[in-house]
């Protein structure tokens, strides 16, 4: 494996916990797996070979994004009298809600899933497990004859939502070369927002369409079939596989040349003279940081896996805490109040700002590893301070001056998209140990959806008691509260394997 000067940059466990410094200074300690003597300046593989490892996975982030933006406009859809098509048109604000939230409360089961079967059945399998899920739900909802049966399409497919966002990082993570394993778990996001813009773009021409809202959800059949079909057709993680190895589960020579073959598959052919090499490397590196032991529940909050859990638990915790959904709820009136002509069509601008969404996370994906983790959530969580306190200002002082507004709102949209968005998801699929990954990357995505559920429900009572002002100035104390938690917590994991992240910054 390649060792890149660079990556001393990252802190090792005394470095992590020594007060008064932060989690980007430099430790002396060296781990003796962790070699200085590497000859290459980065694993072999074929970037052709890295497309499909990437894309079958991602497609559970396309489909999870798609259905976001679709169910914006199937709810507008569903309600109509003359094109609905149906006859239980007439739906409460609950009836709605139910509609929008069904897939939330479907990914929480999910994630729950996922935290028993994850590392039992490996990643693979866990993600063609999600297709079908995804398939289920898609089917259920297009063809629903009756409300109740589009509700239990609607937490089918957030079931597989729930495995897809806890499975589909891990793989991408666990078979990437490290020299991209940034660019392609956060591509990743870029998906998912991918999803959501084709989703609204869709929705937008199916609106006026008679049952348009069964066109909108029947679009996710197809790309659930291709998802399940490529998850089949792609090798397990040689990780997850390494690990049963270590643990004394399966034939060990059976599973060492799986393995192998793994690498080479996810490689290309340039890797494999050096695949039976690395293999024994990580089986080296895996019994030296303590993986040949199988974990029990309470390791989820000792040691290693215990600052894992911080660092990953806090990233997507404040990555929802911080005020998104709030802010995209307002995003209509302030460019309605600004005089976009475009803000008396919700979903026009919905696409305008998912454009804005998809570009700033393909900025991301190309400077991610180059520059590394920590500078971008430094410095895209600032921005968000800086545009919280800003809008907040505006709902308080400036309401005559509606162009602070939308300069607050592309701010912070497109410095969230640069920062909590991409990498949280990244953080969390590469941070923990792996004899640990399924169950702790399982309790992250729970705080992920629960988060999200716990702001999207609070929004509402906070705003009529404080006001959209006061809302938005405590979002931004937040945001200052998850800026210090970046600087002093989270490490830099730029260019190192996962073996060598367990090692240096655990």
């Amino acid at each position: 494996m390649a060792f890149d000067p660079e990556q001393q940059q990252v802190p090792t466990s005394s470095a992590f916990v020594e007060v008064g410094k932060s989690s980007g200074e430099i430790s002396s300690e060296r781990e003796p797996l962790i070699k200085d003597n590497h000859t290459s300046p980065g694993e072999n593989y074929s970037v052709v070979a890295a497309i499909f490892p990437f894309l079958f996975p991602a497609l559970g982030g396309l489909l999870y994004g798609y259905e976001i933006g679709a169910t914006s406009c199937a709810t507008i859809s569903l309600q109509s009298p003359s094109l609905s098509g149906i006859s239980w048109y007439n739906l409460s604000s609950l009836d709605v809600g139910l509609v929008t939230s069904g897939s939330l409360y479907g990914a929480l089961v999910g994630s729950a899933v996922a935290f028993s079967i994850a590392d039992v059945i490996g990643r693979r399998k866990e993600l063609v497990l999600a297709a079908f899920f995804f398939l289920a739900g898609a089917l259920a909802t297009t063809l629903a004859p009756i409300y109740p049966v589009l509700i239990i399409g609607r937490v089918t497919y957030g079931v597989g939502v729930g495995l897809a966002m806890h499975a589909a990082p891990m793989y991408i993570a666990e078979t990437a070369p490290s020299q991209i394993r940034g660019q392609l778990v956060s591509l990743k996001e870029f998906f998912i927002v991918l999803g959501m813009v084709g989703g609204y773009g869709i929705g937008s021409l199916a609106v006026n369409t008679l049952s348009g809202w069964r066109y909108m959800y029947a679009t996710s059949v197809p790309l659930a079939v291709i998802m399940g079909i490529g998850m089949w057709w792609l090798p397990a993680s040689p990780r997850w596989l390494l690990l049963r190895v270590i643990q004394g589960k399966g034939n060990v020579e059976n599973q060492k040349e799986a393995a192998i073959k793994s690498l080479c598959r996810l490689r290309g052919p340039a890797f494999a003279d050096s695949a039976a090499e690395q293999v024994n490397e990580i089986l080296a590196e895996l019994s030296f940081v303590g993986e040949d032991k199988e974990a029990t529940f309470g390791e989820l909050f000792q040691g290693k896996c215990k600052k894992a859990l911080i660092i990953g638990g806090g990233l997507v915790l404040f990555q929802q805490i911080t005020g998104q959904p709030s802010v995209l709820y307002y995003a209509p009136s302030i460019l309605q109040t600004a005089g976009f002509s475009a803000a008396g069509d919700a979903t026009r601008v919905s696409i305008l700002l998912g454009l804005l969404k998809l570009i700033m996370t393909g900025v991301a994906v190309v400077v991610i590893d180059r520059l590394g983790r920590r500078p971008l959530l430094l410095g895209g969580v600032g921005g968000m301070v800086v545009s919280l306190f800003l809008l907040g200002s505006y709902y308080i002082f400036f309401s005559a001056a509606p162009a602070v507004a939308v300069v607050a709102l592309l701010l912070y949209v497109g410095c969230y998209q640069l920062s909590f968005g991409p990498i949280g998801w990244l953080m969390i699929s590469e941070i923990f140990p792996l004899k640990l990954r399924g169950r702790g990357l399982s309790l992250a995505v729970l705080v992920n959806f629960g988060a999200n559920a716990l702001v999207t429900f609070a929004f509402s009572p906070l705003k009529e008691l404080f006001g959209a002002g006061i809302l938005f100035m405590g979002f931004g104390v937040i945001c200052v509260l998850s800026l210090l938690f970046i600087y002093f917590i989270v490490p830099e994991t730029k260019g190192l394997t996962l073996e060598e992240i367990e090692a240096k910054c655990l």
